[in-house]
């Protein structure tokens, strides 16, 4: 976006450019969210930033009646496979409180030096300034939203100490901690609860359909889920953790309740980060809605499932397994055997409302876990060679990565393909442009779509709704298994003769029906 596209977003007070940009006013010292109520500054006064760092480091501060802080991230970060949106990925999930700026250059494989110029020329500034905002937006969230003491709220939210946490409250909202508390315009949970409850912010609108997505894949034990909601166990870097979102479509804002029943707070902002990106929070659905539905082939079912999210991933190394195991085989066989694999996993420490397991680690995999699969060899042996690879450090890959660094990690490994890489860069990293072109699922879902006028006439693998085409895949899924849904249904209805005469030789059983199923369904 130009300079006086902004400026009309600023005007307009429109709330879909929320977190995507900070508008800064030089006659106020403040800087602002772009749907602001204040009275839009004239355009000589102006300056916008991509990031509050930024305008932090420019000499602004927040502003105390839009709350820049309390926004969605910008969905630019999954968009942009640059040095800077790699870098903010892993800056959202704590890679600087747990390894420093040392640590974030390493993997990103540059020098601090290096890295300090890039971000400081493409964003505005430096990892440590990046990494201060991250800090201050997760204690403003943990401020208004809980009862936590302060003290314990500036280490989770990972400042070194009360007296820096102190310091960068009063420099970015001009503002003491107990007075951005006051801000809250709800009331706290009691003191004595030992969960912590919060409302997490996203772009409207919102569909819920990834709670479905990520329920029919539940392990027992591990995940639980519902059309409106998802809980589970994970492992941390200091601890486990156990957490629970809930949607609810009929309450006022229609919020999204995060509650999480456990976890060390040293790993709180990173246990935040995961769960927005788990469940696609920063995307900029109106953008990606309007580009899919100029595709005729996408428009009738963009209408009817707008604000539709991209499923991501809160354990990376989890996920390829999840992956390769669900190669060629259908969603519920894959849920059958990595149900038969959970039990390699240890006991968590944190137990409650019937989530007890953790997903098996990479080194139990490889060490006996992988005795536990059923299925051909290969695919057998190719699981546990990655979970090797992946024990041992050989195999290293994240938040960090992008889609070419993923293929030439992932692609020498036994058993993987591009539509396992793509899969895995769909909900590692959020990359927006995949395709899975071989995908079965896909394929139906096109043919259920085939219909729509002028759909013949455009390419096959939806490049003219680039970069958004993973968005299109998830759309195809659904249309995939709604024609499936529907095929289901007519087969199960009794026929007049059926119900005169039952004949129990051509009743469907479960294996049957398994066996109708498109193979290489989406994991």
């Amino acid at each position: 976006m130009d300079f006086w596209q902004r400026y009309r977003a600023i005007d307009a007070r429109d709330t879909r450019f929320d977190g995507q940009f900070y508008t800064a006013v030089r006659t106020t010292g403040i800087y602002c969210r772009p749907s602001c109520p204040a009275r839009t500054p004239k355009a000589g006064n102006v300056t916008f930033y991509e990031t509050s760092a930024a305008a932090h480091d420019a000499g602004y501060r927040a502003c105390k009646r839009c709350l820049p802080e309390a926004v969605p991230g910008t969905p630019a970060w999954n968009v942009r496979s640059d040095i800077a949106g790699r870098a903010m990925r892993l800056i959202n999930d704590g890679v600087i409180n747990r390894d420093g700026v040392e640590g974030l250059a390493a993997r990103l494989g540059y020098s601090s030096r290096q890295l300090n110029r890039i971000l400081s020329h493409e964003l505005g500034a430096g990892p440590l300034s990046l990494a201060r905002a991250s800090r201050a937006q997760t204690a403003r969230t943990l401020l208004v939203s809980t009862a936590m003491k302060v003290s314990d709220i500036a280490f989770a939210a990972g400042f070194n100490s009360v007296r820096q946490f102190n310091e960068t409250i009063g420099e970015v909202f001009a503002m003491t901690p107990s007075a951005l508390r006051a801000t809250a315009r709800h009331h706290h949970a009691p003191a004595a609860t030992t969960a912590l409850t919060l409302n997490l912010p996203y772009r409207e609108p919102f569909d819920p359909g990834v709670f479905d997505f990520l329920a029919v894949r539940a392990i027992p034990g591990i995940e639980e889920g519902t059309s409106h909601s998802y809980a589970r166990t994970l492992r941390l870097t200091h601890g486990d953790a156990r957490f629970r979102v809930d949607y609810d479509a009929g309450a006022p804002g229609r919020p999204l309740v995060l509650t999480i029943g456990a976890v060390d707070l040293r790993d709180l902002a990173a246990l935040l980060s995961r769960v927005r990106r788990l469940l696609d929070l920063d995307a900029d659905p109106v953008a990606i809605d309007a580009a899919l539905a100029a595709d005729p082939r996408l428009a009738a079912t963009v209408a009817r499932t707008p604000g539709m999210r991209m499923p991501g991933a809160v354990d990376p190394q989890e996920l390829l397994i999840r992956a390769m195991i669900g190669q060629q085989i259908t969603v519920a066989a894959a849920r059958t055997a990595l149900v038969q694999l959970s039990a390699a996993g240890s006991a968590s420490l944190v137990p409650a409302d019937g989530l007890h397991r953790l997903f098996p680690t990479a080194a139990q995999i490889a060490g006996s876990g992988f005795e536990l699969l059923r299925g051909p060899q290969r695919r057998i042996d190719s699981v546990r060679g990655a979970a090797a690879a992946m024990a041992s450090g050989d195999l290293d890959f994240g938040y960090g990565d992008d889609v070419h660094g993923l293929e030439t990690k992932l692609l020498p490994l036994a058993g993987v393909g591009p539509w396992t890489v793509g899969y895995v860069a769909m909900r590692v990293i959020g990359a927006p442009d995949v395709f899975l072109a071989n995908d079965a699922a896909v394929r139906n879902g096109i043919r259920s779509l085939a219909e729509a006028p002028g759909g013949a006439a455009l390419s096959p693998d939806f490049r003219e709704v680039s970069p958004w085409r993973s968005y299109a895949t998830m759309h195809l899924w659904r249309a995939a298994a709604a024609a499936q849904a529907t095929v289901r249904r007519a087969s199960q209805t009794p026929t007049t003769a059926t119900k005169q005469t039952p004949t129990p030789t051509t009743k469907q059983t479960p294996t049957q029906t398994s066996a109708q199923t498109p193979k290489k369904a989406n994991p």
